[in-house]
């Protein structure tokens, strides 16, 4: 018993050990799919949000899901040129920033009389003399030289992804005669597509609402480039927990070496966090909720393994990556126990009739499957 459990305890390593190196190496073509599949999680859930409007609900599903995804292309590309443009901008006017940034420290060695030579030049070289703002720019810039392929790997990717939705039942069903097999997969991936295209779609929302308000706090202030900022604010939001802070740490140094005084640094930086407080205290609570069911500890855990794997986008697909694999986790008696410990809440763990699906973790109704040809 003991040799059986400790070879399983080494198989495990092992697993988790190749399917780490598997998507470390293989990001430039796993990453894209996955972006693309959760990109059809919004579209579908968008798809679904618009057909409660009177005016939409006669639409065929095709077209509304067409239409979405247009827009969809259409925002992203556009975030996109938004972003790749703007840096540039950016580092056009680096110099005029760096000239403000060290005008602004020898300011402050005037006015609180740092007289001896050796005190300035320290404060100088652990500030200005460590800062070099155009060849940071210009780093960022580069990472954005291959973003045009990206997108169109993910629309494409998407796309063909809507297309093929409506067959998915079918092919489960031909893949798995036994209908204790199909039933328990069919249940895994109702509860995936229910808890993970509600989370997005309506975090999405949240997180366009934020970027809005921090856009009219950004004009407010006349800071250069408030649609970049507030583009970058609203994506960053995804990213749990350190989204928030540096979605306003960034735009509020960009300022202070903008205008090179504290004063307007400091009223922006309260206002943008008034702005985030508002959203993660009020909106994003009553609107996103508790869906992905995650505890804190173990969403900081999986946001430092995605960031470490891949990057940015890893930080930002933390949640929902994380969210399915506990799904498919409490889908097995052997590995229940797991999904338990990563849940923020525990209710009755109950068996779904005569499907053989998920334990329920925590105590509500099961999900409403959404990959066949009933939902839209």
């Amino acid at each position: 018993m003991k040799q059986a459990l400790f070879s399983n305890f080494v198989l495990a390593v092992i697993l988790v050990i190749c399917l780490g190196a598997l998507l470390v190496l293989g990001r430039p073509i796993l990453l894209p799919i996955v972006t693309a599949a959760i990109s059809a999680y919004v579209i579908l859930s968008a798809t679904r949000l618009l057909r409660r409007l009177p005016v939409l609900r006669h639409f065929p599903t095709v077209v509304l899901r067409i239409g979405v995804l247009i827009a969809f292309t259409v925002a992203f590309l556009s975030v996109a040129v938004i972003i790749a443009s703007t840096i540039r901008q950016i580092a056009d006017v680096a110099p005029r920033y760096q000239a403000n940034l060290v005008d602004l420290v020898e300011r402050l060695a005037e006015r609180f009389d740092f007289e001896s030579a050796a005190v300035w030049q320290a404060l100088h070289d652990a500030t200005i003399g460590r800062i070099d703002v155009q060849s940071l720019v210009l780093t960022l810039l580069g990472s954005f030289t291959s973003i045009g392929s990206g997108i169109f790997l993910v629309v494409l990717y998407t796309g063909f992804l809507l297309a093929e939705r409506s067959n998915f039942d079918q092919k489960l069903t031909a893949a798995f005669p036994d209908s204790e097999s199909a039933g328990r997969l069919r249940s895994v991936v109702a509860d995936i597509n229910q808890r993970i295209s509600d989370y997005l779609a309506v975090k999405t929302l949240v997180n366009i609402i934020l970027g809005g308000v921090s856009y009219v706090i950004l004009l407010g202030f006349d800071v250069n480039f408030a649609l970049f900022w507030a583009v970058a604010i609203g994506l960053m939001n995804y990213i749990p927990y350190l989204g928030s802070l540096l979605g306003v740490v960034f735009p509020v140094l960009m300022s202070l070496a903008q205008f090179g005084t504290l004063g307007a640094t400091l009223g922006l930086g309260a206002c943008l966090v008034a702005a985030q407080v508002l959203v993660g205290s009020v909106i994003d609570p009553r609107m996103v909720g508790r869906q992905v069911n995650l505890s804190p500890f173990v969403i900081l855990v999986a946001l430092s393994v995605w960031t470490a794997i891949w990057g940015i986008p890893g930080a930002i697909l933390a949640i929902p990556l994380t969210s399915m694999l506990a799904i498919v986790l409490s889908s097995f008696d052997s590995t229940r126990f797991v999904a338990v410990l990563m849940a923020d809440r525990v209710g009755p763990a109950r068996r779904r009739a005569g499907q053989g699906g998920p334990a329920d973790l925590t105590g509500r109704e099961p999900a409403s499957p959404v990959l066949g040809r009933s939902n839209p």
